[in-house]
């Protein structure tokens, strides 16, 4: 079994229908697979696809029964703050989004699936662009 926590830019990908989020749906057509969304992706996803006007319940809906959503609690929480502060200094623009993330996916320790460019040199990453 392989376990992924997905990111913004995969699940987006994915809703978009790109050749990057066909590996997504790869990963999800396979049961053997465990996927998990930390609660901060779900808000990102939300407030993108609201923003481009579609349909946001649905973009929500399918996140919720396509993998299990993980609270950003208190030890998420300052683990994604210490990640924020130690990359921050050597990747340009590596967002709190991005270290909770991160954080979610040491926790539980597995990968994180992701085509952003700012996890290029994250060894906790499998990047699919």
């Amino acid at each position: 079994m392989t376990r992924y926590v997905i990111d913004a830019w995969a699940w987006i990908e994915y809703l978009i229908g790109s050749k990057h989020g066909s590996k997504l749906k790869e990963i999800l057509d396979d049961t053997n697979n465990e996927v998990f969304t930390c609660a901060v992706t779900l808000a990102e996803v939300v407030s993108k696809v609201a923003k481009e006007k579609r349909d946001f319940e649905a973009a929500c809906a399918l996140l919720l029964s396509n993998s299990r959503i993980i609270d950003a609690d208190e030890n998420i929480s300052k683990l994604a703050g210490l990640l924020h502060a130690e990359i921050g200094y050597k990747e340009k623009d590596f967002g709190l989004a991005d270290s909770y993330v991160l954080a979610t996916a040491r926790k539980l320790g597995v990968k994180v699936l992701t085509g952003d460019p700012h996890f290029k040199s994250i060894k906790d990453a499998v990047l699919i662009k």
